[in-house]
């Protein structure tokens, strides 16, 4: 019996180092590791994006392919980000670190990686790594961006504006009667 209590605490030992040692389930993912960050300074949270996921994985699989750390490793930034329609962003990048959070220490002890990180009126996030051919480094890429336009509504063309009163009538069409007392964007009162 007492050979049996020793295997069992043995085992429950090695499980508890087992479960201390394994990464937490509930770890921050990126997003909510950079939006900790820029609430400690006085910005908005950030949330995962899609659309810069995808440019920022194509950013870090293209430097790593190339095996060079550069903005430009698959053409200008301005035209990688433009599928965004953000009016402001900026990019990240290392390597070196396999990681996420000891890229995120790299970048917070950097003036202008942490000026990106803080980035004013940011509200979405896009993070990838990519290891290039020898499996040996880790490319990281981040694009972080806001002021997005809003999507263009139906029936209007890009940067149209048209300004309807409340009766459905174009705001420059006159009042039929003449005895108005207050003239409102086109409303008769």
């Amino acid at each position: 019996m007492p050979k049996l209590t020793i295997r069992i605490a043995t085992l429950l030992a090695a499980l508890s180092l087992l479960m201390i040692s394994a990464p937490s389930a509930s770890a921050d993912s990126p997003a909510e590791l950079i939006s900790k960050f820029r609430l400690g300074h006085g910005e908005v949270r950030v949330t995962s994006d899609s659309t810069l996921n995808r440019i920022a994985a194509e950013q870090a699989r293209a430097m790593a392919a190339k095996d060079n750390l550069s903005h430009e490793a698959l053409g200008s930034f301005t035209s990688r980000i433009a599928p965004s329609r953000a009016g402001r962003a900026a990019e990240n990048i290392a390597y070196g670190y396999d990681n996420f959070e000891k890229t995120l220490g790299q970048w917070i002890n950097s003036s202008e990686h942490r000026k990106n990180l803080l980035l004013r009126n940011a509200t979405r996030i896009g993070i990838a790594s990519a290891k290039d051919a020898s499996g040996k480094r880790t490319y990281w890429a981040m694009e972080i961006a806001g002021d997005y336009e809003p999507p263009p509504s139906k029936g209007k063309r890009k940067g149209e504006k048209v300004l309807v009163a409340a009766k459905g009538k174009p705001a420059s069409a006159k009042p039929s009667s003449s005895k108005c007392h207050i003239n409102l964007l086109g409303l008769c009162l």
